[in-house]
């Protein structure tokens, strides 16, 4: 067996099979979900596509075959990459797929929030015709929307913004080398806390793991509100139930959480101005075709020994094992 598919929620994989079968590629796919399963079924197989299945160390050093992994998304968290280089396998993703989708989803969510539309709509299904309920409502042309992240995304979600009329700050964790539009103002953090009516996250987990707590929630602004399309983990969760409690902040949005699928018990959905979705920033029918194409078109190129195009990693010292 050359490829496995570790995991797939989708309804199907017929685009891969389609691209496997055309270059006469032997491929299965697993519903992994535990490291052992992984193993169990990743025997022999060279390539996986992944999706949430844990790729760890203990794979990586049972599986001596296994040469590259793809995920099907952005992040890499589910991935040991300190352990693929040790092991010399190359990790891939494909990052940009769902960009428009995920930013889009992010303005949604902000549009919900300031517009109050998820409670002004729940006012009128109890017979309440009363636009006083939602006092107070901001015009957009005098918010200040602060972004903390700006790769592919943040930037697509940055020009929504501005579109609105609103004034954009940006923050990078990263120092990056790229162009970012006149319009963004980049700033510091505490900028970002202190200055925006609306923070939107898009960074990666492995730099930003509880990037907002309690200090951060007590800077911002309590008509504020935060939006994570990014990654569970990004806010303390605790933090933020708390934040939303003794009323630091306006509200909150996230289509994300640290543990997935969010418990149904958990304090967060209490809230009112809480709101949640699954996971499904990403996804429109359109992107969740190209994710699944590109990340076969990833295994392919690799299988024919030519360049791949979405490294995550950097194999220095030991190179892809052979």
């Amino acid at each position: 067996m050359t490829v496995i598919i570790t995991d797939c929620d989708h309804k199907d994989i017929e685009i891969e099979s389609s691209l496997f079968n055309t270059e006469s590629i032997p491929f299965k796919l697993k519903q992994c979900k535990t490291e052992d399963e992984v193993i169990q079924h990743g025997q022999h197989a060279s390539v996986f596509l992944n999706q949430y299945a844990p790729i760890t160390e203990k794979v990586m050093k049972a599986l001596p075959e296994l040469k590259l992994v793809v995920r099907y998304g952005v992040g890499v968290n589910n991935v040991d990459l300190k352990a693929a280089e040790e092991y010399g396998v190359q990790i891939c993703n494909v990052p940009d797929y769902g960009t428009n989708e995920v930013a889009d989803h992010a303005l949604a969510l902000m549009l919900s929030l300031t517009r109050k539309i998820p409670l002004m709509n729940s006012y009128v299904k109890k017979g309440v015709w009363d636009y006083q309920k939602s006092i107070p409502i901001f015009r957009h042309g005098d918010q200040t929307v602060g972004i903390i992240g700006l790769g592919r995304i943040g930037l697509s979600f940055a020009h929504k913004a501005h579109a609105l009329g609103c004034r954009v700050i940006g923050y990078d964790l990263k120092e990056e080398s790229r162009e970012i539009p006149d319009f963004i103002e980049k700033v510091t953090m505490d900028n970002i806390l202190d200055q925006s009516d609306v923070i939107s996250i898009h960074c990666p987990l492995d730099t930003a793991y509880h990037l907002i707590g309690i200090a951060e929630l007590r800077k911002m602004k309590e008509t504020a509100y935060l939006i994570n399309v990014s990654r569970g983990g990004i806010i303390d969760e605790q933090a933020l139930h708390e934040a939303l409690q003794e009323k630091w902040i306006a509200g909150a949005a996230s289509d994300v959480a640290e543990q997935e699928p969010l418990s149904p018990d958990t304090p967060l959905l209490q809230h009112e101005n809480f709101l949640c979705t699954p996971h499904m920033g990403w996804y429109s029918e359109q992107a969740a075709l190209e994710l699944k194409r590109k990340a076969a078109e990833e295994a392919i190129r690799f299988l024919r020994n030519e360049p791949v195009y979405y490294p995550v990693n950097q194999l220095s010292n030991k190179g892809v094992k052979k």
